[in-house]
């Protein structure tokens, strides 16, 4: 049920969603936000995980080979070092604060590894899907490092990490997501201090807040790991708590097309995801 806004215009809180406990890969702990029973998708995204420890039996096994197929990955690291790799020759290592957003297109088999054997391992991974258009186009990379994304500094103490997409006030992320006009920005918030960003109409638009209290919409504080679904409006307005916030503010225009997903592939019907295994069985990808 839409829960109304106070003002006019503000996005209204639909669901405020906890994540779910989980592992992946070679058994690495995280929380999934998005993609659980909770939650499923909200289009164009399809999941997103919260890793984090500084223990390092729970990621030293990492992310071994593994296929994809018909959609997007964006891994945003917020601590610590994770090196990928390729069957197409594609190596490289993220550091904090760094991006990688891979659109695996027709498909790729990659690994992603840390780079560290002791300390804090923290990061997001999203993926994102792909139009029908898209889905088999040759694989590619935007990958960049902590250096080369703009932070927004704000008058009252609140930064915005811009990674893809512009903010209403002309900062511009590096990733170019054209395919679903992706904005990703990573949103710190001093104590009380409140955030406002509009966001285009018809928009899918989220908030995953993992640090803090937050009051969004003036709707009562939240606390995280939590997703909070917003409904339809022209702008984005939260507070923090008393110990502040920070937390991620996710945007992008719905593809509104069928999802067949099978594993590491994400496609529009059955067949098609079933010809991805086979491709991958016969070493096609």
């Amino acid at each position: 049920m839409s829960i109304q806004p106070a003002t006019p215009g503000v996005r209204p809180v639909l669901a405020a969603v906890e994540g779910m406990a989980t592992s992946d890969g070679a058994g690495v702990n995280m929380t999934r936000m998005l993609g659980t029973p909770r939650l499923r998708t909200l289009d164009p995204f399809l999941m997103l995980d919260l890793f984090g420890s500084d223990q390092p039996t729970d990621y030293l096994a990492g992310f071994p080979d593994h296929p994809h197929r018909g959609f997007e990955t964006v891994t945003y690291m917020l601590a610590g070092r994770m090196r990928h790799a390729d069957n197409h020759g594609n190596e490289g290592v993220i550091e904090t604060g760094g991006v990688q957003w891979m659109t695996a297109g027709r498909g790729l088999i990659h690994s992603e590894m840390p780079e560290q054997t002791e300390g804090l391992m923290r990061g997001f991974q999203l993926w994102i899907n792909l139009p029908a258009r898209l889905k088999m186009t040759e694989p590619r990379y935007q990958e960049f490092p902590a250096a080369a994304i703009p932070v927004e500094k704000r008058e009252d103490g609140a930064t915005v990490t811009v990674i893809a997409g512009d903010t209403a006030r002309g900062t511009a992320g590096p990733v170019r997501a054209e395919a679903t006009d992706a904005r990703y920005f990573d949103v710190t918030l001093p104590p009380s201090v409140s955030f406002a960003e509009p966001l285009p109409a018809g928009h899918t638009v989220f908030l995953v807040l993992f640090e803090g209290t937050l009051d969004v919409g003036g709707e009562g504080s939240l606390s995280g790991p939590r997703v909070i679904v917003l409904g339809d409006g022209e702008r984005v307005e939260a507070v923090a708590g008393p110990e502040g916030a920070r937390f991620l503010l996710l945007a992008g225009e719905p593809i509104g097309e069928p999802i067949a997903w099978g594993g590491p592939f994400v496609m529009n019907t059955r067949e098609e995801v079933m010809q991805a295994f086979r491709d991958f069985e016969e070493g096609r990808i």
